[in-house]
């Protein structure tokens, strides 16, 4: 079996436990179990080496028209019910405003007339999802690392935050909203982008209109959808859990490499 596999097989288990209230696999959630330290510590030894061996900026396949074939199924959330997010869509997304700041230089406050103003990048890309599924779909968006060159970014930061509009649970203090977190490697890796539209059309609310981050050497669970607000900060231990995303938090691997 190859990495994603193993590691599909292994957060299904876990989310599956978890959901059913099974205890045989306990230690999974237990972050004082010594079981889950060594898992942990396998995946940081995995992660190591993928980067090592793929190069800083090794770039994940790219396809033609051709091979898209299908509608690009969504993944998570498709239809956030947060009233913000409502009254957006309402109004087709003209009041959205894309914020930038914690540890940059000059925080940033984006309209999607903004976002579509500067240098528009596209690829055809496939997506790895989690729980199996693949589809390839052409992306149009901003880098990423352009809004960092723009933002400047102070000597602390290591981390970008993003922070979403769809609830995925509610718990007890209210909605618990999508967050998600890539290193500022990642963030800067040249195929890293803010899509805009998706297939030549602008990005359906379904698969995270009115923008979501595409991170094509990761896992789809990474790449948030609807996001609201990126945060610059220097650790991910004051993000919820601690451990850098929604899912993270509930057992995933941080880094997903594919």
């Amino acid at each position: 079996m190859d990495r994603r596999t193993i590691l599909r097989l292994g957060a299904g288990s876990l989310a599956a436990t978890t959901l059913s209230g099974c205890k045989t696999f306990d230690f999974l959630s237990n972050p004082d179990d010594p079981a889950r330290g060594i898992l942990l510590s396998a995946n940081r030894l995995t992660d190591a080496a993928q980067r090592l061996f793929q190069g800083r900026d090794a770039l994940a396949p790219t396809y033609s028209e051709a091979d898209i074939r299908q509608p690009m199924r969504p993944n998570g959330s498709t239809d956030p019910q947060a009233p913000d997010y409502l009254t957006l869509k309402k109004g087709g997304f003209a009041d959205y405003r894309l914020t930038l700041g914690g540890e940059v230089a000059m925080p940033l406050k984006l309209s999607l007339a903004d976002l579509r103003a500067m240098p528009q990048q596209s690829q055809i890309t496939r997506h790895d999802c989690v729980e199996g599924w693949s589809c390839i779909a052409k992306w149009q968006g901003v880098r990423l690392s352009h809004l960092l060159d723009r933002a400047g970014t102070r000597p602390a930061a290591r981390y970008v935050v993003f922070r979403c509009f769809d609830a995925l649970s509610t718990g007890l203090d209210g909605p618990q909203f999508y967050y998600e977190s890539i290193d500022l490697r990642t963030a800067r890796h040249p195929q890293t982008i803010l899509a805009l539209a998706m297939n030549d059309a602008p990005l359906p609310v379904a698969n995270g209109a009115p923008l979501r981050l595409r991170v094509e050497r990761q896992l789809g669970y990474k790449m948030a959808k609807y996001v609201k607000s990126i945060t610059l900060v220097s650790t991910l231990s004051g993000i919820r859990g601690g451990k850098g995303g929604y899912w993270e938090d509930r057992g995933y691997e941080w880094y997903a490499g594919v």
